[in-house]
């Protein structure tokens, strides 16, 4: 399906992918995979669109100077080992960039709080390293990989406060972005993560939430043809808030934000495309 980058207009949000183990799609309940050869496809097409993956940072950066049109948001949560080897290749080969949210406070472990597994084995510190030695924005997705929105004051400052600082002796560089695990957020976390001191946030569906401490993100998984894709990127900017293009690190008005939204997985609106399912973010 061609698409004209002329024609397209400007998003009014910023179009982030979320993506999460590049790798064995065959045991996969949770559809957090994609192989290397999907990963490949999606980010020819987004090419053949006119459109390049940069990291989030880089995405925000843009927009405030006005030239961020032609760009998208990758991110890759958990930092599953298999980055190294599956998708930063493909990257590479296809001029791309990305953040790579990470756990370190699992450095080495694996995916334990998905229960129905398989068990996917998380890059190292000296993996975390590599990634950020080829260009990638690393940053933190807490410490544990725990619902911020049931946490309490000391779980949750732990989660955002101090996976930063533990994040930034590993990288030995500054940590500006983080990413809610599940896609959670409320009032309370976005206010820790921005007097924490990163210069965004990502969610997932951040509901009556908004600014760079909620932004949303779109699930891209095994089964995003070039239909899904195009589907997805397209009707973004009506399913979504505006945010503001604001000088990374500016703060936001969150204290006065409505309640909490906990509903991680929102239905994908009904489209006209057969067997399009709900996403499944983890």
């Amino acid at each position: 399906m061609a698409v004209s980058a002329d024609s397209r207009p400007a998003p009014a949000v910023p179009w982030v992918a979320m993506y999460h183990s590049v790798g064995d799609c065959t045991d996969d309940p949770y559809r957090i995979a994609v192989t290397p050869e999907r990963l490949d496809e999606q980010l020819a097409r987004l090419g053949r669109w006119g459109l390049r993956g940069v990291s989030v940072a880089e995405l925000l950066a843009a927009r405030t100077r006005g030239e961020g049109r032609g760009l998208v948001g990758l991110t890759f949560d958990d930092g599953y080992a298999d980055f190294l080897d599956h998708a930063l290749p493909v990257l590479r080969r296809r001029g791309c960039g990305a953040t790579l949210f990470v756990l370190p406070g699992r450095l080495g472990g694996d995916n334990a709080w998905d229960p129905l597994g398989p068990r996917r084995p998380l890059l190292t510190a000296d993996g975390i390293r590599e990634a950020a030695a080829e260009g990638i924005e690393i940053g933190s997705h807490g410490l544990s990989h725990v619902d911020l929105t049931r946490a309490d004051a000391a779980v949750l400052r732990a989660e955002v406060a101090d996976s930063r600082a533990r994040l930034e002796e590993v990288t030995g560089g500054p940590v500006a972005g983080f990413c809610y695990p599940y896609g959670t957020v409320d009032r309370r976390a976005a206010e820790a993560v921005r007097d924490a001191g990163y210069a965004y946030a990502c969610a997932i569906d951040p509901g009556p939430l908004g600014g760079r401490y909620a932004l949303p993100r779109v699930h891209i998984g095994q089964n995003d043809t070039a239909v899904r894709l195009f589907l997805k990127h397209r009707l973004h900017r009506l399913r979504r808030r505006p945010v503001r293009d604001l000088p990374v690190g500016e703060d936001l008005p969150v204290r006065d934000l409505p309640a909490p939204v906990r509903d991680p997985s929102p239905p994908v609106p009904h489209l006209p495309v057969r067997d399009l399912p709900s996403e499944t973010p983890r």
